[in-house]
């Protein structure tokens, strides 16, 4: 079922994704070469319940941490331990916040250091495959339209989607119905209504689309051991169009 939200939840679900904002804005400074992924992860734990927060990620479905941590060939859903980033690693940072029962959800790809070209280029793309998903967002279009729009865009630069995992609703649970796949899928395209929030996340390979999952249960990586990035932002379907409500930094 889909939720349609209303004034008073929307106004919570908007100070969720404030609060997630600040958080993005806090860890960027963190990513570098030789940081820990655990301290990191302990920061963002600290940040939240300090400003009045639950990690909406720790404990979820068994999930051991605040931030989900993916590095290189890890596409989504990596296990904060105790590695330290290298030179020229790209980590994606997946995280969502539950501020007195309304959630927020996003994720962002960063460089530690200088990165290759091969890495900057994915990058870039991805995020200019949310860009072109959000920009599909208003009321009347349907959820196909956000899944071509990421989908054309990777699949025009030569890069794998991945198609295993995909965007969803957000705001009163951490995952709400619709679905959003990132292709043009056979499964249900319902038409986008205001009040509306969906999570768009694109999560795209340098390489092939195939992915798999490792023995602990929730590492999702690459098949082929290409890169990948990941980049989410949460959104409200407005009268008019939509508007943005988490924000990070490249």
């Amino acid at each position: 079922m889909i939720r349609i939200k209303n004034a008073e939840q929307i106004e919570g679900i908007r100070k969720s994704c404030a609060l997630l904002s600040r958080l993005f804005d806090h860890l960027r400074p963190m990513v570098q070469p030789g940081a820990s992924l655990y301290d990191m992860d302990k920061a963002a734990e600290a940040f939240i319940v300090a400003h009045g927060g639950v990690p909406a990620f720790l404990g979820y479905e068994g999930f051991p941490a605040t931030l989900c941590l993916s590095v290189n060939d890890e596409v989504i859903h990596g296990i904060p331990g105790h590695r330290r980033l290298a030179e020229g690693d790209i980590m994606g940072v997946d995280t969502g916040i539950n501020l007195g029962g309304y959630f927020s959800d996003a994720a962002v790809t960063w460089a530690a250091g200088r990165v290759s070209p091969e890495a900057e280029n994915l990058m870039r793309v991805t995020r200019e495959c949310l860009d072109r998903a959000i920009a599909a967002i208003k009321p009347g279009a349907r959820i196909h339209d956000i899944s071509r729009a990421v989908f054309s865009h990777a699949t025009a630069h030569g890069y794998g989607v991945v198609r295993t995992y995909c965007g969803h609703g957000v705001g009163l649970e951490a995952h709400e119905d619709p679905q959003i796949p990132n292709y043009v899928s056979a499964g249900p395209n319902p038409r986008l209504v205001p009040g509306m929030v969906i999570a768009v996340e694109p999560m795209i390979n340098a390489g092939r689309s195939d992915v798999r999952e490792l023995d602990d249960d929730w590492t999702v990586v690459t098949m082929d051991g290409s890169l990948s990035a990941h980049y989410e932002h949460s959104v409200l379907v407005t009268d008019t169009g939509c508007e943005v409500l988490t924000s990070w930094k490249f």
